[in-house]
């Protein structure tokens, strides 16, 4: 006895059942490793869960090369296809596909070729786009089948398998992202006769917008860098990569301070990421202990003498970006032994203090900072980093980060 009637009125159709089936699809789809895993999964799937209700009986896999569909695979009862077939992108129900995302056609459609369809075995179809226009996945539906039940259903399955594939890739991104953070972040710390220098960077999230970095400009003279792109994520990550490349070729070219700075500034201006912008900190100290900076609009770093005195650092101008053609100033600093330099961004002095009933939330500030790193002096330079993490997340006890955190400091060697 056939499963199917060849009677023209559509069978019933169990929604509890269907509902429930859809669901377990898609909680397959969540788990599939990779974007083929996740295809034969929607695959699989609809062949074994719908056939009784939908009466979903086998289909084709095609992917997009060049302006045609290339016939990947055929599965479930769909008739075998000749190896190699190709549609064109202009074939009007793949049009529609793109255009709908889902459509459900049948013989006595105007728009069907049925010299085509015959080759490949289908009448009454359903097809789904995926991938961003990479895939087609038709579908063999039978005569007596729910036109809107199928549609629905596979809408809802498109949706989910579109967004697992969207989520792939992102994660491919980010993990290229996060090589990229990784090989332009100091990996060791640089040897700069009579000082101790030592940074440290936590992103928010998986990668960040911070960035320090240390540059080689002499035997007697090393760069010291700090920067903030405005946000977070893979966007800032990506700004980051294009301040480490413009600050490292201004100064190879021999520029001076100042000049790199605004030729960064115009870098940046005219980038493609112009929405955001970039609080930058950047100075050469030289063995002798003169430091000489530009601050572009970032966090103020501050020089703690060996007395205790603290001077903030903020000769400069604005942050990186908004203004094509802004100006910026040079400060200097002298350290002696003992003296500190302490660089950060604002996730540090931004940080909320864990969460308290009835209370306002405290920030850690740049007081807190300051008390902390003077209570420290006699310390080397990655234990006062690595102490100061450690209190900033104390007071914020279980409170999520809410920024990128970077610390740098720079001690001189008491004698």
């Amino acid at each position: 006895m056939p499963i199917f009637s060849s009677s023209p009125s559509p069978r019933p159709v169990d929604y509890r059942e269907l509902m429930k089936q859809v669901e377990q699809v898609v909680a397959d789809i969540e788990r599939a490793d990779n974007i083929g895993d996740t295809i034969r999964t929607v695959i699989d799937g609809v062949i074994h869960r719908f056939r009784q209700e939908l009466g979903i009986l086998g289909g084709r896999l095609y992917r997009r090369q060049g302006r045609s569909y290339h016939l990947r695979t055929t599965f479930g009862e769909a008739k075998e296809a000749p190896p190699g077939l190709k549609v064109g992108r202009d074939y009007e129900p793949i049009q529609r596909v793109l255009r709908e995302g889902a459509v459900y056609m049948t013989p006595d459609d105007p728009e069907v070729d049925p010299a085509f369809e015959e080759r490949v075995g289908a009448r009454e179809f359903a097809a789904i786009e995926v991938g961003e226009e990479k895939y087609i996945l038709a579908f063999d539906v039978a005569a007596e089948t729910h036109r809107d039940d199928v549609l629905f259903s596979l809408g809802i399955l498109r949706h989910a398998l579109n967004q697992k594939i969207r989520q792939e890739r992102l994660a491919g991104v980010f993990n290229e992202a996060r090589k990229i953070q990784a090989s332009i972040l100091p990996r060791s710390d640089p040897e700069h006769e009579g000082f101790e220098i030592h940074g440290r960077t936590v992103p928010m999230e998986s990668v960040g917008g911070d960035f320090y970095d240390y540059i080689p400009i002499s035997e007697s003279i090393i760069g010291l860098g700090i920067a903030d792109v405005s946000g977070h994520g893979l966007p800032a990550a990506l700004q980051v990569r294009d301040i480490y490349m413009g600050l490292r070729m201004g100064l190879a070219r021999d520029f001076k301070i100042v000049r790199t700075v605004e030729r960064l500034n115009d870098i940046i201006h005219h980038s493609t990421l112009t929405s955001r912008f970039v609080s930058m900190f950047y100075g050469e100290l030289d063995t002798s202990g003169l430091f000489i900076y530009v601050n572009a609009g970032h966090p103020p770093p501050f020089h703690i003498t060996a007395t205790g005195e603290v001077r903030e650092l903020q000769e400069g101008g604005p942050v990186l970006g908004p203004l094509s053609q802004a100006t910026y100033q040079r400060g200097m600093a002298t350290l002696t032994p003992g003296d500190l330099l302490v660089f950060y961004t604002d996730g540090f002095s931004e940080a909320l203090a864990a969460r308290r009933e009835g209370k306002k939330p405290e920030e850690y500030g740049v007081g807190r900072l300051v008390q902390q790193a003077r209570s420290l002096q006699d310390k080397t330079a990655q234990e006062i980093v690595e102490a100061i993490f450690e209190d900033v997340a104390s007071f914020t006890g279980e409170r999520p980060q809410n920024d990128d955190r970077t610390l740098m400091v720079v001690r001189r060697v008491p004698r």
